[in-house]
């Protein structure tokens, strides 16, 4: 009976800690910037396009050097990804997706070493020391404009 109380106080603090992460500046600027992203036409223009392109240097990998569109595939993802990368829109999101990654890193090392400093902790961010196992890759993949 004791240990049932106690795993849901343990369930009633993990709820709040979570509302206060849902409610938090870095929550909220992640949900402003995946707005922004889903919802301008030219950002999303520019996700269509590029992973339209991705279908193409996927066939192109393939065959290596030797498919005969090799080098205009390899030259145009290059441009269609830069100018991915470089809009406004998905640099804000990727910075606020790495934020909010951080954050949750850091919350799951702290409850994971208050039980043990053996504990490993699953994280996203490779700069943790040896406790981590791995994790996400802060790619944006969310919001499917991945690389």
């Amino acid at each position: 009976m004791l240990a049932t109380i106690e795993r849901m106080e343990i369930l009633d603090s993990a709820d709040e800690l979570s509302q206060w992460i849902l409610h938090s500046d870095v929550a909220e600027n992640y949900r402003k910037s995946l707005y922004k992203l889903r919802n301008s036409n030219d950002t999303q223009r520019k996700i269509q396009v590029f992973t339209r392109m991705k279908e193409s240097y996927e066939e192109v990998q393939r065959f290596g050097r030797y498919h005969p569109d090799y080098k205009t595939v390899m030259k145009d993802i290059r441009e269609l990804k830069r100018d991915m990368d470089l809009d406004d829109n998905v640099a804000e999101f990727r910075r606020a997706e790495n934020e909010l990654q951080d954050l949750l890193d850091k919350v799951s090392l702290i409850i994971g070493h208050s039980v043990s400093k053996n504990v490993k902790v699953p994280s996203g961010n490779p700069f943790f020391s040896g406790s981590s196992c791995g994790g996400g890759c802060g790619t944006g993949g969310s919001c499917g404009c991945s690389a």
